[in-house]
């Protein structure tokens, strides 16, 4: 099985997108659905699933129901790319972690916790714009850069990443 760790903020929408589209940002709609069609071809194509270690994955029940509208409306729009996410990573922040917004001390220690439970993973692959502080995570990271988010570079070396071993 092979894992696409995916973030949200930084990656499937960007600071330059959200300056153009404050109408639909107004409305809940934070995804850029250019970026869930890139998306779509790195999963198309590596079979991966998803898993959710954004922030966004405290908007989802334990069941990935969404809770929030802005869920509803990502969940909807991954369904219209045949997308879904398989699960969420567990949460160690602390209240202090949630206060100064400093996920990326916890989201790879997350990610291992995750890891550890299956022994499956042929490869894994984390999506994010922040550095997660491990080296044994960030040699499997592609870092989006915040102001633009995923792009067609990125998916064709994730696509080449997560395929590595199976070709």
């Amino acid at each position: 099985m092979k894992i696409l760790f995916l973030d949200i903020d930084g990656v499937l929408n960007s600071r330059f997108w959200s300056d153009a589209n404050e109408r639909e940002i107004s409305e809940g709609k934070f995804i850029d659905s250019e970026k869930v069609m890139l998306l779509s071809r790195i999963i198309d194509e590596t079979d991966a699933k998803i898993v959710l270690h954004s922030g966004w994955r405290f908007w989802f029940d334990d069941n990935l129901n969404p809770l929030r509208d802005e869920a509803v409306y990502f969940a909807e729009i991954l369904k219209g790319h045949n997308l879904f996410i398989y699960d969420k990573t567990p949460d160690l922040t602390t209240e202090e972690i949630r206060k100064s917004k400093k996920f990326s001390l916890v989201k790879a220690r997350e990610i291992l916790l995750w890891l550890n439970k299956y022994d499956s993973i042929e490869e894994y692959l984390v999506l994010d714009d922040l550095y997660l502080n491990n080296q044994e995570i960030e040699a499997h990271q592609i870092k989006t850069d915040a102001d633009i988010g995923l792009t067609e570079e990125i998916v064709i070396e994730a696509i080449m990443l997560l395929n590595a071993r199976t070709h």
